[in-house]
Order: structure tokens, then sequence, then C-alpha cells
């Protein structure tokens, strides 16, 4: 364990058996659509990779940069569209991959602009974390891997600061690591 993780809330084998059944229950539950996978950049990146070689029907990916946290542990209210897919959606199924639902913020400005501007058809959200302590919209997770109280939380695509990413298990930081930067 790194010694900025206070404790390890999901080890590396229970995310891998859990994103498996995610995919899964994606491929059985979208059989015959024209799915593509959106992973939300940068902290969805690990997640996305495990889950797309776990969802064994045909499908496309694509990347979507969006940003709320910048190097804070609490989300600015602000979404910070900075790179979207410039490929046609219109008429696909399309699955929104993120790492975390927290606000519901970027989630559901994600999926507005992809109902409103790309005309999909069908708009599914997979998350790996819901922490629904913290939700200030009414943004549900149509597949969610682990539910996780109101800690935070870093490894597995997770960060603070662009850090910690590549841990391979979700662990809460410990809070020296982060105090001072105007979180409450």
């Amino acid at each position: 364990m790194h010694h900025d993780i206070e404790q390890v809330l999901f080890s590396e084998e229970a995310i891998g058996a859990r994103v498996r059944e995610l995919g899964e229950n994606i491929t059985k539950d979208l059989a015959g659509e024209d799915v593509v996978l959106l992973a939300l950049l940068k902290g969805s990146v690990i997640f996305f990779a495990d889950l797309m070689r776990s969802v064994s029907s045909q499908i496309r990916v694509d990347f979507a940069w969006v940003s709320s946290y910048g190097d804070r542990t609490e989300s600015s209210g602000t979404v910070e569209l900075k790179v979207f897919p410039d490929e046609d959606l219109s008429g696909k199924t399309i699955v929104v991959v993120d790492d975390i639902l927290d606000t519901g913020r970027t989630l559901a400005a994600v999926v507005d602009k992809l109902q409103r501007e790309q005309s999909a058809a069908v708009v599914k959200t997979c998350v790996l974390l819901d922490k629904v302590a913290r939700r200030v919209t009414d943004m549900r997770a149509d597949y969610a891997g682990f539910e996780v109280d109101d800690v935070f939380v870093v490894g597995y695509g997770l960060d603070y600061a662009d850090r910690y990413r590549n841990l391979p298990y979700i662990g809460v930081l410990k809070a020296g690591c982060y105090e001072g930067d105007g979180a409450s």
C-alpha cells in the first residue's frame, strides 16, 4: 500500500471482478445495438480499458475530455468540455464511461450534449464509483461498480492533482496530502 493511502477500499482483484460483471451486463443489455463506448478523460482511462475488453459484442470507442475538479478535492461546480467527439453520433447508443459519479454535474452535462447536439438515440452511463452522498443533480448511473462513502478516493485512474492514478486499487487519500487546497 502506498504511504499516502489511509485505507484500501477496493482491491485490484475486487475491481477486476466487478468490471468483468459490468462488461457482461452491457454486452447482454445492448446486444444488437450500434454501441459507442465514450470514455471521459482522464480519470476513466484505466477503468475504460478494462471495461471495453470485458464487453464481448462489437463496439466502437471514442473519448471526451471534461474537467470540473482541476487540482482540488471539491468540484468547482463548472463543467468544462475540453474535447468532445466530432464523429456523427446520431442514432447511436452511447455508453458514457466515467470513473466516479459524484455531484452528477459532469455526467449530466455530457448526457445533455449527446442528446441535444449529437442526437444520440440512447445514452447510458457506466461509472466505477457512485458517491450518492454528494449528488446535487438527479443523475443516476445505468451501470455502477461500487457505491462509496463521502471520502476522497484515488487509484485505478482516480487522482488528486493528477497523481495516484497508477495505483492498482482504490484507496482513501490521507487528508494531510490535500489539506489547504481550499476544500471543505
